[in-house]
């Protein structure tokens, strides 16, 4: 077992399977699965045109996002990764099924605070809260993105390639976790076993992150791991009915208010917010943060 784990692997192998576990789990489990999604929905009579267009717009974020922050932005974050890697990193770890597995983790854990900073910031929820303003909860949320949702991230996975991880394989590894969480952007599935729902993030714990109801605010924050939340006191189980959305609704399938709106509340309210102090904090304390 231990040759095994510490056998050295060769990259076109660890892509291959990140390629089939990643990027073709779109075509063999999103795409199915949001199909059934609007079966049921059309079944339970809930397929109206607003979650239509509301689906529609979720994927015109999603490209937006690609165009703005992945398209322009991944040469630049894939050198800024390189350039730690190769000055401020510890002795560069070798590729196999433990340092892959330690990645992954790493990297989950890392979802699990710029999650939770993203939530408890003002910056960070001018961008996020678009993910958040879908009064409804399928697959296509999961690729309800905001303008800078790729950015702030970044804080947060450079300590793992500062302790000596490849950079390809640390942005393999937070694809990994953001596909795992589009999974769970369902309410076909119920509660699983209670060992899995114990240790495992489920559409359940993640219907209640999407709530707006007050009792699940800024809760359930993991990536794959649930058990971050149970450690770090922001786990809610899932009891009462979820409604889903922000506590100030957005009210628009407009795919550019839906993008930008974030934004502009935050703008909005640093305009109205005297002193440049008080605009620092608007930034950096919660988003319900106001002057006294």
């Amino acid at each position: 077992m231990i040759e095994f784990l510490s056998k050295q692997l060769n990259w076109i192998d660890v892509e291959y399977w990140f390629y089939i576990f990643n990027d073709l789990s779109l075509l063999y489990l999103i795409l199915p699965f949001f199909i059934l999604e609007l079966i049921r929905y059309a079944y339970l009579k809930r397929l109206n045109r607003d979650l239509i267009l509301d689906s529609i717009a979720n994927i015109i974020t999603f490209g937006a996002f690609l165009i703005t922050e992945v398209f322009l932005g991944i040469l630049a974050i894939t050198k800024v990764y390189f350039w730690i890697y190769n000055n401020f990193s510890l002795p560069h770890l070798e590729l196999n099924w433990t340092t892959i597995f330690c990645a992954i983790l790493l990297a989950d854990f890392a979802y699990y605070w710029e999650h939770r900073l993203m939530h408890r910031i003002g910056l960070g929820w001018a961008t996020h809260t678009v993910h958040h303003s879908s009064p409804h909860f399928n697959m296509s949320v999961a690729y309800r993105f905001g303008p800078l949702d790729a950015i702030l991230p970044i804080v947060f996975s450079l300590p793992i390639v500062m302790l000596g991880f490849d950079p390809i394989l640390v942005l393999l590894s937070e694809v990994f976790v953001q596909v795992f969480q589009t999974l769970l952007h369902t309410e076909i599935i119920g509660k699983l076993t209670k060992p899995v729902e114990y240790i495992f993030n489920t559409p359940s714990h993640h219907r209640v992150h999407h709530g707006s109801n007050k009792q699940y605010w800024d809760k359930n924050y993991g990536g794959i791991l649930i058990i971050w939340d149970r450690l770090l006191g922001t786990f809610e189980p899932e009891e009462e009915k979820v409604i889903y959305g922000i506590s100030e609704p957005l009210n628009s399938t407009n795919p550019i208010k839906v993008f930008f709106h974030g934004i502009s509340r935050l703008y909005s309210k640093l305009k109205k917010t005297q002193g440049a102090k008080n605009k620092i904090l608007i930034l950096i304390k919660p988003p319900d943060w106001e002057p006294k």
